[in-house]
């Protein structure tokens, strides 16, 4: 068997060239050889999706080539998938989801993958799954456990729903993804049982999870209350801020935008911003603010636009949170405080 060291560089080659039959074809010799197949999907396909982030982010590739590699790898996960399916049950059920307005299903896809190689008898809902979705699946299918993906954090609000609904029906639950940083404090502060930085950690969060919890205890009422404000104003203040920063407002509107130019770019910037704000209130980790300027100067600098830019974001989005007092001071204190 060739080492998953060799392998690297062949999947990558192939979502390069958009060869979707290379990259299957990989993977399946892989597993024919017997490699195990959560290394699989983490050392290689989730390893080299992290890398077409970076070159997206870089301004390397184009939004039609992550998406063609993303699909790719969807497709790659799908014969993992297929392989794992045939080894027997072992353990309970487990439901494994994205919460609503996270499309990202491939995470959830390793997920479920990698607890089925373990013996659970999973069922994966998919991306964007509804609350009222997740209800019905724990009342038709009383699982043991439930497992949700969250990658940015516009979900985490319904992440949050997610966690009431599943530790009301007393089923522990286990959360991760690139949402919830690099350590547990957002996932606690959720209320969720469990937190998981890898697939692999997944598998042992949800082995270790108790048989029954209790309902998670109520967010801060004052925090909760104004970002649940904050979310129904996000589209007024996207467009109030699409006018005030300089960036938005020459790249014109977001509508004449075409995937991946500059108007597209800063339409999600102000988007992102906005959840950032509403997660960092909504978790208490201010966190998700700093790490969210970071991010856009990165992504300004990579576009050869000057990072003076996301000062006058911080200062405009700073100037348009007038009414959302808690929202206004988390901006002030933690959005982009060091930038050069």
């Amino acid at each position: 068997m060739r080492g998953l060291a060799d392998a690297l560089p062949r999947y990558e080659a192939a979502l390069a060239d958009d060869d979707a039959t290379a990259a299957r074809a990989l993977v399946e010799e892989l597993l024919a050889d017997g490699a195990d197949p959560v290394t699989v999907l983490t050392d290689v396909v989730a390893h080299t999706q992290r890398v077409v982030g970076t070159r997206w982010q870089r301004g390397e590739w184009s939004v039609a080539q992550e998406h063609a590699a993303t699909a790719i790898s969807v497709a790659a996960t799908r014969a993992v998938a297929g392989h794992v399916r045939t080894m027997p049950v072992t353990r309970g059920r487990v439901l494994v989801a994205c919460s609503q307005r996270e499309w990202h299903a491939l995470p959830a896809m390793i997920i479920d993958c990698a607890l089925r190689a373990d013996g659970w008898d999973s069922t994966l809902l998919g991306a964007a799954t509804s609350p009222m979705r997740l209800n019905q699946h724990l009342q038709d299918l009383g699982p043991e456990a439930v497992a949700v993906s969250c990658s940015v954090l516009g979900a985490l609000p319904t992440t949050r729903r997610f966690i009431e609904a599943s530790t009301a029906a007393g089923i522990p639950i286990a959360v991760g993804g690139p949402a919830f940083g690099g350590d547990d404090v957002r996932a606690r502060a959720l209320g969720a049982t469990a937190w998981a930085p890898t697939a692999q950690a997944a598998v042992a969060a949800v082995a270790a999870l108790p048989a029954v919890v209790p309902p998670a205890p109520p967010l801060p009422a004052g925090a909760a209350g104004e970002q649940a404000l904050l979310e129904d104003d996000h589209r007024a203040l996207a467009d109030r801020l699409r006018t005030r920063w300089s960036v938005s407002a020459a790249a014109g509107p977001p509508e004449e935008a075409s995937p991946g130019d500059l108007g597209d770019v800063a339409n999600d910037v102000l988007h992102q911003v906005l959840h950032a704000v509403a997660a960092g209130l909504l978790t208490g980790d201010p966190r998700t603010v700093s790490e969210t300027g970071w991010w856009i100067a990165d992504l300004m600098q990579a576009r050869g636009i000057d990072v003076a830019t996301v000062h006058e974001l911080g200062d405009v989005l700073t100037a348009s949170l007038g009414d959302y007092p808690l929202a206004r001071e988390l901006v002030a204190r933690h959005f982009a405080p060091d930038f050069g």
